[in-house]
């Protein structure tokens, strides 16, 4: 029995050793390799305020970093890249699957003291997980599916990615100079002041929450003026689908003020970029301005952000929806060689938005809160960077932003930045990383700005009018 057992276990590796062999023989052979890039930062501060890390950025609220980004909390992107070529050697088609993991605190604990296990601790996010075929058989055609950072236009200085920010999970094609791509905005967040993407699903007689999807459609459209000179179209169509029973009026709790359901709204984007080189020998000379109008369920683009589905304002509680809605955005950003020890960059952006409601000040959303019906925020900032030699950069900067919130006071800030940096590789440009950078920041606050603690440091340290910060920064990319 003890000889059959034997027998019968050697028959079974060998058959599993052929057949793994079968599979290698047979498999594919088309992975071209492995990539990955990175971007990170990551430091500590101090301050006088209590002599210790206060570790708050000294912008005004609803800004993020625009104002200027020096005094940023650590953060760290990881992107592996997985490379495969076609079966065919004359085939040119370049394919690749890229995903990348991102990790930042929420609390703004420093990297070294927290963990995902820690109250508030490290956050761990999958913003891109797709596949992409681009110059297909040859030809200049792009296909992609999943979800991914689709954005092209940022004000590096201020952090802020503009015009045609498209980050999220649908599908894309792009055929020589037009590119169409279509993403789907969903969330059950119902803390969110923004129109939620739930609704109370009472077809079948019993109340249940569902989940409700936007759909956003984008049609792009490269134009070559010059060869130094590139006009961007951008169109865009948001759908926010109809759940709505006509056998069963829309839900309307009357003590709580909340609309429960709502019928189907719809948005429209118009935008046009214009991107120029401003100098036939510095090739980092340019100038890009951008005008974007939206309408509707489409007028997003506050806190520092700029996605056009992130809806701004309050509906109108008598037709339901976002009719009369906009938002019109501006940016402007140029860089250029003073000479050849200095770089300046300069940046503008404006915004104005408002919502469906009549109020110019607050009004209440689906969802009964009330929330501020219009806003307006200007910047402008300067970074100029001087080359001592290629090992050692010297950075200043200096911004000045400005807020009003509905019918509120402006608030407003001027802010000053000055950043000695190491650079160890030894190149001398601003594009040049890793960054070992020694920040000292001032900012001055308008008295709206002190009373109305309208900044995250004031916030911590209360009613004053000026604001420090000191830090050392590392920060990197690949």
């Amino acid at each position: 029995m003890k000889s059959r057992g034997v027998l019968f276990l050697i028959a079974i590796l060998y058959l599993s050793l052929t057949q793994s062999q079968a599979q290698v023989t047979y498999q594919p052979k088309n992975s071209d390799g492995f990539s990955i890039g990175s971007y990170g930062r990551v430091g500590v501060d101090w301050s006088f305020e209590n002599g210790g890390s206060i570790g708050r950025r000294l912008n005004l609220n609803n800004m993020g970093s625009i104002g200027g980004r020096m005094e940023e909390q650590d953060y760290l992107e990881v992107a592996p890249i997985f490379l495969f070529k076609p079966f065919k050697a004359d085939d040119p088609t370049q394919i690749k699957v890229q995903t990348r993991l991102s990790v930042y605190s929420r609390s703004l604990a420093l990297f070294g003291n927290s963990s995902t296990s820690s109250l508030g601790g490290l956050t761990i996010a999958l913003p891109e997980i797709y596949a992409e075929a681009s110059n297909i058989n040859g030809k200049d055609l792009t296909l992609w599916i999943g979800s991914r950072f689709d954005r092209k236009g940022e004000v590096q200085i201020a952090d802020h990615f503009y015009f045609d920010d498209h980050s999220g999970q649908g599908f894309g094609i792009g055929i020589k100079n037009t590119r169409f791509s279509s993403i789907f905005v969903s969330s059950t967040d119902t803390t969110s002041d923004v129109p939620p993407y739930f609704f109370l699903n009472i077809g079948d007689g019993v109340a249940n929450i569902a989940l409700r999807q936007r759909v956003v459609f984008v049609l792009e459209q490269d134009i070559d003026i010059s060869e130094s000179s590139v006009l961007t179209g951008m169109f865009e169509y948001h759908r926010m689908g109809d759940v709505q029973n006509d056998e069963v009026p829309t839900p309307y709790d009357e003590e709580s003020g909340i609309i429960l359901n709502y019928p189907s709204d719809y948005g429209l984007v118009f935008g046009l970029k214009w991107n120029t080189s401003i100098s036939k020998t510095d090739p980092v000379a340019f100038n890009h301005f951008s005008v974007r109008y939206g309408t509707r369920l489409a007028n997003g683009g506050d806190g520092g952000h700029s996605k056009t589905w992130m809806t701004f304002g309050a509906p109108d509680l008598e037709k339901l929806n976002f009719a009369g809605a906009y938002s019109l955005s501006l940016v402007d950003e140029v860089k250029f060689d003073l000479n050849e020890n200095n770089n300046l960059n300069a940046y503008l952006i404006y915004t104005q938005s408002k919502g469906a409601a009549d109020s110019n000040g607050k009004a209440k959303t689906y969802l009964g809160r009330e929330i501020y019906n219009r806003k307006k925020d200007f910047s402008v900032g300067f970074r100029e960077t001087y080359f001592v030699n290629p090992k050692f950069h010297f950075l200043s900067e200096l911004h000045y932003s400005m807020r009003k919130d509905g019918e509120d006071d402006t608030y407003s800030f001027q802010k000053i930045s000055l950043a000695p940096t190491f650079v160890p590789t030894g190149m001398k440009s601003t594009g040049a990383r890793p960054h070992f950078r020694f920040v000292c920041s001032v900012a001055h606050y308008n008295n709206a700005a002190k009373e109305n603690l309208y900044s995250p440091y004031l916030q911590f340290v209360g009613k004053k009018n000026w604001g420090y910060y000191f830090g050392v920064k590392m920060e990197w990319w690949i």
